[in-house]
């Protein structure tokens, strides 16, 4: 059996008892992740057998699968059902500064252009709007099967592990793109650290290996996850007036001249003459 599903992309993938495995964890960290994150309009881009948005309370969310020519077979094959809208990553549908949070579930492997889906989540996201992004681990022994099967594939003797990702983009790398986007990484976390096997009893039989790897290895999880907020310089965001100042005495105040009388104000001085 090859090591990929043939002609299926990442999404049955991750029907796979170790893809099952991994989605599994990513779902967690999800749920756990946007359920405090607040405001009007969400989008998940890419990969709509993960429901990125389930746990998020805001009135407006999407799901967007890519229509890139360049895009994998993953993409392109997971656009009936889920998937709200269909549209280039590298040209979102929506205007400047008008969402509060975008989640890219392993969106940036499967473009062919990371670096133009995440200058345009910059363009979209509010100031002090949030990117999550999850990926796969290059230092990881799922990172070094990938890159095995991918040297057995270019000899003609198999198929990629890692159905349609042809790169992975590394934590400390995707960390400085992030930086030169003016982007503050908030939190970030790795995960499953069990070998991928495909046999669902010896997977099991490596649990042990979750708790030791974040323990004793933690950098080197088959997938990485990362929280970031967009930041804006020379903004400053007010919060709402709760209380409002005191009214300011409006007493009238007597000012002495130089020949030492009081100077008075002119309605005082009306007030004087009437008398």
């Amino acid at each position: 059996m090859s090591e990929a599903i043939v002609g299926s992309g990442l999404q049955d993938w991750f029907q796979t008892p170790h893809g099952a495995y991994l989605l599994d964890w990513e779902r967690a960290q999800l749920d756990g992740v946007v359920a405090d994150i607040f405001g009007f309009h969400a989008l998940q881009l890419g990969l709509p057998v993960l429901d990125a948005l389930k746990s998020n309370r805001m009135p407006h969310r999407w799901i967007a699968a890519s229509d890139d020519a360049g895009a994998t077979s993953a993409a392109s094959s997971q656009v009936p059902q889920a998937a709200h809208l269909v549209c280039d990553f590298a040209a979102l549908p929506f205007p400047a500064n008008s969402l509060d949070l975008v989640v890219l579930p392993h969106a940036l492997e499967l473009h062919a252009d990371p670096h133009a889906t995440l200058r345009e989540v910059e363009r979209v996201l509010v100031p002090e709007g949030r990117v999550v992004i999850s990926a796969m681990n290059p230092v990881s022994l799922w990172g070094l099967r990938q890159r095995r099967a991918q040297l057995r594939q270019r000899l003609g003797l198999g198929d990629p592990f890692l159905a349609g990702i042809d790169q992975m983009i590394g934590y400390w790398r995707l960390r400085d793109w992030l930086r030169l986007l003016s982007f503050e990484v908030e939190s970030g976390r790795f995960g499953c650290y069990r070998p991928a096997l495909t046999a669902p009893h010896w997977l099991d039989r490596f649990e042990w290996m979750d708790r030791a790897g974040a323990r004793w290895w933690p950098i080197f999880g088959a997938v990485y996850f990362l929280v970031a907020v967009k930041r804006v310089r020379g903004m400053r965001l007010l919060g709402p007036a709760w209380k409002s100042g005191h009214a300011r005495a409006s007493a009238p105040v007597s000012i002495a001249n130089r020949s030492g009388a009081k100077r008075q104000r002119p309605h005082d001085l009306q007030s004087g003459v009437d008398d």
